[in-house]
Order: structure tokens, then sequence, then C-alpha cells
């Protein structure tokens, strides 16, 4: 039996770049999947390119949830107009709920945090978690 996907988590960074234009291709992922009807679960920023990913899918008719610890919400400018905005305690709070909300994961560009999180999911994945 196969599960579909419905909603894809997306693990990126608070910054938009430098060099290449990562905010545009972040802005075109958010685009496809507000056209495939698929659910965008995130940081629940609205800066750098989990901003561009989250305001490209809710521009283009996806619904956006966002995850966010209470010790960033003020730091990473929590973003107003999502279908729900989820706060919790820390990062692990954060992963661990990410992951129990989204079907399949895609990671942009981060830095060091991303990459964090790419590696967990990756672990969680390996054994089963996920």
């Amino acid at each position: 039996m196969t599960q579909s996907i419905k909603s894809v988590g997306v693990f990126c960074g608070s910054a938009s770049g430098k060099g290449h234009d990562y905010r545009a291709d972040a802005g075109l992922f958010g685009a496809h999947l507000g056209h495939q009807q698929l659910s965008l679960v995130y940081g629940g920023g609205r800066v750098g390119l989990m901003g561009a990913v989250a305001d490209s899918c809710l521009s283009h008719g996806g619904q956006v949830y966002g995850v966010i610890p209470k010790a960033l919400v003020d730091k990473e400018i929590a973003h107003p107009d999502l279908i729900d905005l989820i706060i919790v305690s820390d990062m692990h709070e954060r992963k661990a709920k990410m992951a129990e909300m989204a079907d399949a994961f895609l990671v942009l560009p981060g830095g060091t945090g991303t990459m964090e999180e790419f590696f967990e999911q990756w672990t969680w994945g390996q054994i089963g978690y996920h």
C-alpha cells in the first residue's frame, strides 16, 4: 500500500543566502506546493527563505502551518498569515512536531541549524521513526 503525500515539511534558512537567488528558488517551490494543493509545514518565520516559501505557497492557494519555539517567535518574526502557528517549547519539540505533521521533507539552503534538522530527519528515517 502506498501512502500519498499531502504535506511537505521544509527545512531552510531564516536568511536569504548570498550569491545565488535562493529566495526565488524557495518561492518557486512554495508555488508548486500551492498549485498541487500540498500543505507546507515549516519553521514559522516570515523572513529569509522560510518566509519566501511560505508567502509563495499561501499566494498560490496552499495551506501553511508553522512550528516555532517560543524563544524564536520574536527573533524570527513569526508569520502572521498562516493557517496555524504552533508555538513549542524548544527546537527538539519543533522537529518532532514537524515530523508528526509532514509526510515528506525537503531541505533548502540554510546554515548549521538547517543541516542539523536534515541529519535528524535522515536518522529518524533510518530507524523507522519517520
